[in-house]
């Protein structure tokens, strides 16, 4: 059997180890546009900040291909999957037959147009090895850096340049940071924590015109720089299998084993849309253990045992300054509160279930909130007040602490 992958990251390797825990000896060949062995790129932050050395950042051991007998192709691009031939085209002109075909291609940074970028004389993204090594090369102590983003991404950004003693502003045109998996209570306190380090926020604006060292936003003030990093965002990495007629919206459509539309084509990861078993919809599910996770039931699939990829959700597990964050599943339903200080709990219920929650400061126990999720725990079975106060197995009833409930307690 001949195996491609195409991509890098979490949801490749993923795949190379679900193949190989089905056919030790078929060939896999991994296409990559970087020229960097499999590395987390959650890290890079990290090693921007110098807590992380090149090493550090790999994903896996150095020797992981050699022991999975990958064949790597490094610095070479896709540009065209050929379905009638069943082959994969790379700017080169090459091709590259397969049999099964994974499509791992993640996302990339979404860079709006905003009058002026052209006159920036540095801008940069926050998503790739290269792109660190590229503000690690220019950021200097007291740099004055925008970002634009006060998501994940970029507050992440600020972070690591904080500790090059960099002034930051980070400006953004939502009203409060972290609204993809913060409410509204819970950002201000982040906002709060983030600006005592020395972070300033704009928010509820945006760019009007760049120039080559300020900004000028639309709500009049101006905003002086040496460098730029645009974090608003990112999109799927979609148009190979759009243009081989797969089938795709916002991300690449797959089933449950991760085939897509396209025969003995499959896709992972960033570039995929997932069902969200916590809110019964589909979505972009953009989260390292979601990519890797379904890499491995592909691979699995690929090499012909049957599994499917079951009851997924948003999960994020993050910190900044060192006030960490653990969020998962859906914010729509009755909601519980509590809060101390930097230290905030909100749990979400409906329908008889716990659907989500948000964990910050104090974030022990949030696996066992996780598994109620994903094992859609009936709360008639739990003691509510120990759910609240102190999650434990004791919560639960003698039937329900035999069986183990799912993976909280294996």
């Amino acid at each position: 059997m001949n195996y491609v992958i195409i991509g890098n990251a979490a949801a490749a390797v993923g795949t190379i180890e679900g193949i190989r825990e089905v056919d030790k000896t078929g060939k896999i060949t991994v296409i990559s546009e970087e020229n960097y062995h499999t590395y987390s790129r959650p890290l890079i932050s990290y090693w921007l900040m110098g807590k992380v050395t090149d090493k550090n950042i790999y994903y896996r051991s150095p020797d992981f291909y050699e022991k999975n007998g990958v064949e790597t192709m490094f610095g070479c691009r896709a540009v065209k999957i050929d379905t009638a031939s069943k082959s994969v085209v790379l700017s080169d002109g090459n091709t590259i037959p397969y049999d099964k075909l994974m499509v791992a291609t993640g996302s990339k940074p979404f860079v709006p147009p905003m009058n002026g970028m052209e006159k920036i004389a540095s801008c940069h993204t926050f998503m790739s090895y290269d792109s660190v090594k590229a503000i690690r090369s220019e950021i200097t102590e007291g740099s004055k850096v925008l970002i634009i983003g006060a998501g994940l991404i970029g507050l992440k950004a600020a972070e690591a340049l904080n500790e090059y003693k960099a002034d930051i502003t980070v400006v953004d045109m939502a009203d409060r940071i972290l609204p993809s998996i913060l409410d509204v209570r819970a950002g201000s306190i982040m906002q709060k924590h983030i600006e005592s380090k020395g972070t300033k926020f704009i928010l509820g604006t945006s760019v009007d015109e760049f120039s080559e060292h300020s900004a000028k936003l639309k709500n009049g003030a101006t905003v002086d720089f040496d460098m730029v990093i645009i974090a608003v965002g990112v999109r799927p990495n979609t148009e190979l299998v759009a243009d081989a007629g797969g089938k795709v919206e916002r991300g690449i459509i797959c089933d449950l084993t991760q085939k897509t539309s396209l025969d003995d084509v499959y896709a992972a990861g960033d570039c995929t849309v997932s069902h969200d078993a916590s809110s019964d919809t589909d979505k972009i599910l953009a989260l390292l253990p979601n990519a890797y996770m379904q890499g491995e039931v592909a691979g699995r699939n690929m090499a012909g045992v049957e599994t499917r990829y079951v009851n997924a959700i948003p999960m994020n597990a993050i910190g900044f300054f060192g006030l960490h964050i653990i969020t998962a599943g859906s914010y729509d339903g009755e909601e519980y509160v509590e809060e101390n200080g930097n230290n905030y709990k909100k749990l979400v219920f409906k329908d008889g279930l716990l659907k989500g929650y948000i964990l910050m400061g104090d974030v022990k126990r949030a696996g066992i909130y996780t598994s109620m999720i994903k094992e859609r725990i009936d709360l008639k079975d739990v003691d509510m007040e120990m759910l609240k106060d102190r999650p434990q197995m004791m919560m639960f009833g003698k039937a329900r602490r035999e069986e183990k409930l799912g993976g909280i307690f294996r």
